[in-house]
């Protein structure tokens, strides 16, 4: 088995929870609030990982400067993500959201020069006309 996919699947699983949750959330708090006890629920992983690292994270001033970008976007998506939930379909919502490799696809593309092959690209491509016939 690849040694990347127990985690991978696993993560699938913790998001498909994480795209489920929100809804929950936002029908008795404001999309704000929500987004608030959430960092305060990622703070508890942080700590978390904090003590697996035995309190010292490794550190470079490029690592941490899109670490922390990952964070701002993260929080910010899920932000837009929380009022999304709360005004639609969580089903439609969540699809249209989890089109975000799209995006990382043509980044890594672009930037880091991984190729997108013909097969990437009819995938991709289903994926849009996919997001097309849930929202109609």
């Amino acid at each position: 088995m690849e040694n990347w996919l127990i985690p991978a699947s696993a993560a699938l699983i913790i998001y498909g929870l994480w795209g489920f949750f929100p809804k929950l959330a936002v029908t008795y708090i404001n999309p704000a609030s929500a987004l608030i006890y959430e960092v305060a629920g990622a703070m508890l992983v942080g700590l978390v990982s904090l003590c697996w690292v035995g309190f010292q994270p490794e550190s470079h001033p490029k690592g941490i400067l899109f670490a922390v970008l990952t964070g701002v976007t993260g929080m910010l998506g899920t932000l837009f993500f929380f009022a999304a939930a709360s005004r639609g379909k969580i089903s439609v919502v969540v699809s249209m959201t989890a089109l975000y490799p799209l995006i990382t696809i043509i980044l890594a593309a672009i930037f880091l020069r991984e190729p997108i092959t013909a097969k990437h690209a009819l995938g991709m491509l289903c994926a849009v006309a996919a997001i097309v016939l849930l929202t109609w």
